[in-house]
């Protein structure tokens, strides 16, 4: 009686990968990675604000003006006077002289309007949040600036002779402020700066903010 054959076994890598791939080659025989391509990184830009409560009030605004207007126009179709406010706006546009106080005063609010709306729609908004590095292009990240100063803060007081520490952060300046009870005040300065240096650049922002730092001693109160 003889034994049947046993069908070749296919020849297959250390991470279980099959033969003549190599995607367990370029880590050791691990499995295989996503990587960048070589690509550079894209600038970070910063976040836009969705603005709710502007676009809700011009919202409303509008809606309220022209359901008022075509009420008034449907009521004058149906053969009834018109709204008071509408007859005596439009004897106003028609009988006042463009040097006006009323009509120069309601020109430049519509401008102010007009200019706050551009304002708004061209800028992104959003000031409490630093944008961070982008190290990927499908991944967008934003450090608040209030954590940030936190963040530092905490560094600053493992200085020795910090008593306290007020850190203020902006989008391109971060002052600090400390008060040391001991030790010489320019040392403490320099130890402040050297690990508040390396606090900022480890928050991984896209654009680090200067550093200021300033030292005082306690105020002698009495």
């Amino acid at each position: 009686m003889t034994t049947p054959e046993r069908p070749p076994v296919p020849r297959e890598t250390a991470a279980g990968g099959d033969a003549g791939t190599d995607g367990g080659d370029a880590n050791g025989g691990g499995v295989p990675v996503l990587t960048g391509g070589g690509a550079a990184p894209e600038k970070a830009r910063r976040f836009w604000s969705v603005r709710r409560i502007p676009a809700a009030l011009l919202a409303a605004a509008v809606l309220g003006g022209a359901g008022l207007l075509l009420y008034d126009v449907a009521a004058v179709r149906a053969d009834r006077d018109a709204m008071s406010w509408r007859r005596e706006l439009a004897d106003g546009l028609a009988t006042r002289p463009l040097d006006d106080t009323a009509v120069l005063v309601g020109a430049a609010v519509a401008v102010l309007i007009g200019v706050w709306l551009l304002v708004l729609a061209a800028t992104p908004g959003l000031r409490a949040v630093l944008p961070m590095r982008r190290t990927h292009p499908d991944l967008r990240a934003g450090l608040d600036r209030e954590a940030a100063a936190f963040a530092l803060r905490d560094r600053a007081m493992e200085v020795s002779g910090v008593q306290s520490v007020k850190v203020r952060v902006g989008r391109s300046k971060v002052a600090v402020r400390a008060v040391s009870h001991f030790r010489p005040l320019d040392d403490v300065r320099a130890d402040v700066e050297s690990v508040l240096a390396d606090g900022v650049e480890e928050l991984g922002l896209a654009r680090p903010p200067a550093l200021t730092v300033r030292v005082d001693r306690p105020s002698t109160k009495g």
